[in-house]
């Protein structure tokens, strides 16, 4: 039976620091499952599902011990178990952009949780306006909403938020 581990790795961002998480990776037996890999400032960081039999998780263990010293790499590991599908929620993509300010996160964040909806995945950038060169910044979510709530009055909601914090925002269903 597979056994799943997340290992999340942070190091300073140069050349073949993908290739030497995952060639150990491979050469323990592991397979990855999923994965999330960015630059953030001069770091490179590393989040990965990877799944494998026991013994490749142990050895896994080891090797990465051995990957830490020799890339000057900080890795973290745990064990986890299969997410069991959630029937009754669907999916919505959430896309905000605004001049950036302090709180953005925090308050989609809030507002979705103060409504029991899952977020389930994030990713944030600042970036430089085309023509003025203003701040801005872009929030891309995907969130699972129960079938409890009314869709309609939650984007209401939403939308009520993005004019109070002056962003621009929209919820959209995500059909496969």
């Amino acid at each position: 039976m597979a056994q799943l581990i997340v290992i999340s790795a942070v190091g300073s961002d140069h050349t073949g620091l993908v290739q030497d998480l995952t060639k150990v990776i491979l050469s323990c037996g592991g397979n990855i499952e999923e994965s999330r890999m960015t630059t953030l400032a001069s770091e490179f960081a590393m989040l990965l599902l990877v799944s494998g039999n026991w013994h490749t998780l142990s050895r896994l263990e080891q090797d990465l011990d051995k990957l830490r010293e020799s890339a000057d790499l900080q890795v973290s590991i745990k064990k986890t178990d299969a997410r069991s599908p959630e029937e009754d929620r669907m999916p919505y993509a959430v896309d905000v952009v605004a001049l950036d300010q302090q709180g953005i996160v925090f308050n989609l964040a809030n507002f979705f949780a103060s409504r029991n909806i899952e977020i389930a995945d994030v990713a944030t950038s600042r970036y430089a306006a085309a023509h003025t060169g203003a701040p801005m910044f872009s929030v891309q979510m995907t969130v699972n909403v129960p079938s409890s709530i009314h869709v309609a009055q939650m984007r209401d909601e939403f939308y009520d938020l993005c004019d109070e914090m002056n962003l621009d925002g929209v919820v959209e269903a995500i059909t496969n």
